[in-house]
């Protein structure tokens, strides 16, 4: 199938083609992830951590808390906390008082500083990497960060405006049902069968691959 037939899909169950592009997920361009603060990707990276598993809208109402006690998510800062801080800060009932996602953002915080000092910027690091080698990128966050493998890494991607396709139960269906993957992708190898289907679909299209995600999702129907 092309990708015609896959947005032909979605309009037999939309409609309407402004619906469907009223879906798709909104973009930061390449100039506005590069003038990204540091601790703003921190703040979203350690914010993706706590969404995980966990109603968004809960962690999002105590995410002004996080941020005070966090010291405005400053890598530099966050790096440095310790085992007597986090048991202050378990004490406070204005977070989410999970241990070990708590303990996830030092560790987030020398990924961050570290990209950071290697390309000038995390943004700039975020910036520069390809879309038509994005899951390089989920595996790189996955290594070298925690609590991002999965779906994390996918996920907090697009919570920063990086283009990205994400894994959703729907997408997954899509790939089983056309034999990219027999099953939801997981080892590299068929991740980068995804990624060459996703490069196909968007030399044919030109959309980004946020886009193409929500139509193959959509595809599926309601």
């Amino acid at each position: 199938m092309t990708f015609d037939d896959y947005w032909h899909q979605a309009l037999n169950h939309y409609q309407d083609a402004a619906l469907l592009r009223a879906r798709f997920p909104q973009l930061r361009t390449a100039q506005q992830l590069r003038e990204l603060g540091d601790d703003r990707y921190l703040s979203t990276i350690s914010q993706r951590v706590f969404r995980a598993g966990m109603r968004h809208s809960v962690v999002d109402s105590r995410w002004p808390a996080f941020e005070e006690q966090f010291w405005g998510f400053d890598p530099r800062a966050c790096q440095l906390i310790d085992d007597g801080r986090f048991e202050q800060l378990m004490l406070n009932k204005a977070l989410i008082r999970h241990w070990r996602k708590m303990k996830t953002v030092p560790i987030n915080a020398q990924m961050v500083s570290d990209l950071s000092q290697e390309f000038g910027s995390f943004g700039e690091f975020i910036a520069q990497w390809p879309g038509d080698e994005i899951v390089g990128l989920w595996q790189l966050l996955k290594k070298r960060g925690a609590f991002l493998g999965g779906d994390g890494g996918a996920r907090v991607l697009r919570m920063l405006g990086k283009d990205t396709f994400v894994l959703s139960n729907d997408v997954v269906r899509v790939l089983v049902n056309h034999a990219v993957v027999s099953a939801k992708p997981t080892g590299l190898r068929d991740l980068n069968r995804v990624q060459a289907f996703f490069n196909t679909l968007h030399d044919q299209s030109g959309l980004p691959l946020s886009a193409i995600s929500t139509v193959l999702a959509m595809s599926i129907g309601p």
